[in-house]
């Protein structure tokens, strides 16, 4: 904890939350009076800069990651209003910075504020090029407040990171990418988040898909939906609840909660306490209703309690027995997260075949 050296003081800092996007800030505290006095905070205009280290609060003497769109991340040493490079890392993705990046907000039917990450081909243009296949990827959050769930949580100046898990990279092969899109199930009161999961993630779903399709960028027809962990649980619930996706791409999920039946995620009460709850929300107990094409990807060695590579396998001969479309792919020696680039280029490559088959391919609609 820092402290003034009178010990009348502490010190905190906080990542900003503010409808224009995260603006962090160091703020001194005072003991007797209780009251807060704002010592910095970063301008958000342009940029996204992040408290990496507090040397002095008092001199306000900090080390701070600066980052814009198409800036990567270098650190500086902050000493009030100035700044002195402490690196000059080269941006890693020169290449890809002149996809469209943008912050964008929508509403769900009942009125929640969501927003989500709008990613655009280089040089795309909507009256030229048409309207585009899209892909988005999603992890649901559970909420006790509608304006919680609203909140803005995140820099619209963040650089475009790309790892080994991002949807981003089809932003290259000519898609639309919804990335990090809000996906808040909410339970207010006495009600629990996860007694109208369906009803609210196919909710969240469908705010998405209009707002694009308004906005006249996506295809409303070629719309895929993809998550790992619990966005895959999400994708496999939506591809059974719904008809608003041409194709699904489920990484490492959890499919029977019944498999789960101690609780999962924030969810409290055991499957013996909440018994329709688990198995509404069980993908695998609906396995006839997912009559979509859906890629299940799972690491062969998942030690996750919540996601043994069992669940993906068993929902897979599910919609196989069942007459569905699905295609599982078990990567060797993988646990809950991928490390080998074998495996990795070989998920990549399995989910570009999925998208390009069933998705930018699919017949447009009218």
């Amino acid at each position: 904890m820092w402290t003034s050296a009178d010990g009348r003081k502490v010190y905190l800092q906080g990542e900003g939350y503010s409808p224009e996007g995260n603006k962090p800030f160091v703020d001194e505290f005072d003991l007797k009076t209780f009251k807060s006095r704002r010592l910095w905070q970063a301008d958000g205009i342009s940029t996204y800069e992040a408290i990496a280290r507090v040397i002095d609060p008092e001199k306000i003497k900090l080390i701070t990651s600066i980052e814009g769109k198409t800036r990567n991340p270098n650190f500086y040493l902050r000493t009030g209003k100035n700044l002195k490079a402490l690196t000059s890392f080269p941006n890693p993705y020169a290449s890809f910075m002149n996809v469209l990046k943008e912050r964008v907000r929508y509403k769900r039917a009942d009125g929640v504020d969501l927003s989500a990450t709008l990613y655009l081909p280089a040089g795309y243009d909507a009256t030229r090029d048409g309207r585009l296949p899209m892909l988005m990827w999603a992890y649901p959050v559970e909420y006790k407040d509608k304006e919680q769930a609203g909140q803005v949580k995140e820099s619209p100046h963040n650089f475009i990171q790309l790892f080994y898990g991002s949807p981003v990279y089809w932003a290259a092969r000519g898609y639309a990418i919804l990335d990090d899109a809000d996906f808040p199930i909410i339970g207010e009161g006495e009600k629990q988040p996860n007694d109208t999961f369906i009803e609210q993630l196919v909710a969240n779903a469908a705010a998405a898909i209009d707002y694009t399709v308004d906005r006249g960028v996506t295809d409303r027809n070629r719309v895929a939906i993809g998550g790992h962990s619990y966005g895959a649980f999400m994708t496999a619930n939506l591809m059974a609840h719904c008809d608003l996706f041409a194709a699904g791409i489920a990484r490492s999920g959890s499919y029977n909660r019944s498999l789960t039946p101690f609780g999962f995620q924030a969810e409290e009460r055991t499957f013996w306490d909440a018994t329709d709850v688990y198995l509404q929300m069980s993908p695998f107990m609906h396995a006839d209703k997912i009559n979509e094409p859906l890629l299940l990807i799972h690491g062969d060695a998942d030690n996750n309690p919540g996601t043994f590579t069992l669940q993906s396998e068993r929902l897979f001969a599910a919609i196989k027995g069942l007459g569905g479309n699905a295609r599982l792919v078990l990567l060797p020696y993988e646990s809950h997260g991928y490390s080998a680039r074998e495996n990795i280029m070989h998920m990549l490559w399995e989910t570009d075949q999925w998208l390009e088959k069933y998705v930018k391919n699919r017949v447009p609609a009218n």
